[in-house]
């Protein structure tokens, strides 16, 4: 592995670097509760609309399909795709769907027919069309296997019954991705689910929110009452869809450059206790033992980045990569908490708030972050099972 960026690579950060200088001013960079993955989910109208606009703005680049094959409009350079978004999380500018551009398009790439890459790709390269995931259940998380949700065949249709949780943005989202069990009698019971495409404005879907325990709309309670869907909208073939998601999920794991963000965040709190307080040797030590656990987390995904530009979907690597960096994420918000003190507390509109109110917002955010797209404990597993060759307990 060589880790080491080409010219042609140092010169599109520095063009990217600025594109985000005159296109997202520093002012909203500074006042952002939200990372720039949270936005399509969170409760800022303001920033969504921001969103809206700077993908509109990437997608007129050619940006947002930096790592697809030259006959779909890319460049063929997952790296440069990671540079893009690293840079963008960096700096807090929104722009990228993490689901549509970092998950569906490499299945569809993949699994979907001349026919249906031709349908939806352009949106997704244009930042037109946002996306939304439907995976988890009540009932099925972390073992997704046990879902519920049924898609029965009729005629040129199938019509989906049941309810999915936790999906982030669906009261948003223009489309979404879903995961259906079209043969109940299937054995073993993952053989029996499809992958569906499905227009979120079809009639029978239901949008209930879930208000998180930062205080936030982000997450979707969404209820399914005689939805049909065309048969046109499966992706792959019936009965196959498991193996899709497990693409999915591995790209979902691989993508985030949580790195980045961690790095921002503990730069500027190494900067404010400079310039408020002497450095406590106790902090001090902290913050440069997670800047080094910063840089391992970057090689980390480094290596995931590199096995897709090779080609390659990481497995087990994809697994290592979102479980250290989120863990990292929870440590790094933790200790921002302790240097501010009570401070630290306070949410924004208040007279001593700091950082805008935006430490209390991280800390509580990041409680979720060792359960979603996979669980730490998930994660294990797989780093056992797949990277190590442990038997199955």
């Amino acid at each position: 592995m060589d880790f080491a960026f080409t010219p042609e690579e140092e010169a599109f950060r520095k063009e990217v670097q600025e594109f985000i200088d005159k296109e997202y001013p520093q002012e909203w960079r500074e006042n952002a509760a939200h990372d720039f993955l949270q936005v399509i989910g969170g409760s800022d109208e303001e920033q969504w609309k921001r969103h809206r606009a700077m993908a509109k703005k990437l997608g007129a680049k050619g940006w947002l399909s930096l790592s697809w094959p030259k006959e779909y409009g890319g460049r063929n350079s997952m790296m440069l795709m990671h540079i893009l978004v690293e840079e963008l999380a960096y700096h807090r500018c929104p722009g990228w769907d993490v689901f549509g551009d970092g998950m569906l398009a490499p299945m569809l790439l993949n699994s979907a027919s001349e026919e249906q890459k031709r349908k939806y790709l352009p949106g997704i390269a244009s930042g037109e069309v946002i996306w939304c995931e439907f995976l988890s259940e009540r009932d099925a998380g972390s073992d997704l296997a046990s879902l519920q949700t049924t898609a029965v065949e009729d005629g040129d249709y199938f019509v989906i019954n049941g309810q999915k949780c936790w999906t982030t943005g669906a009261h948003r989202a223009d489309w979404g991705f879903i995961i259906l069990r079209t043969d109940p009698k299937a054995v073993p019971k993952h053989r029996g689910f499809s992958f569906f495409l499905l227009d979120m404005k079809t009639p029978g879907i239901s949008i209930t929110p879930i208000i998180n325990m930062a205080d936030e709309h982000e997450f979707n309670e969404v209820f399914f009452d005689n939805v049909r869907v065309p048969k046109e909208n499966l992706l792959g073939e019936k009965n196959r869809g498991w193996y899709i998601v497990m693409g999915v999920l591995d790209f979902e794991r691989s993508l985030n450059p949580i790195h980045a963000v961690v790095r921002r965040n503990l730069e500027e709190l190494a900067e404010y206790i400079q310039k408020t307080r002497p450095l406590d040797p106790v902090m001090r030590n902290r913050i440069a033992e997670l800047l080094v656990e910063c840089e391992v987390a970057r090689l980390i995904h480094y290596r995931s980045i590199w096995m897709q530009d090779k080609g390659l979907i990481p497995n087990y690597e994809a697994a290592m990569d979102k479980m250290s960096s989120m863990e990292l994420n929870q440590r790094v918000n933790f200790t921002i908490c302790q240097a501010l003190g009570h401070y630290g507390e306070l949410i924004e509109g208040s007279k001593w708030v700091l950082w805008n109110g935006r430490a209390p917002y991280l800390y509580l955010r990041t409680v979720g972050n060792t359960l979603e797209a996979g669980s730490s404990e998930v994660d294990r597993i797989v780093i056992a099972q797949r990277g190590l060759g442990l038997p199955r307990g």
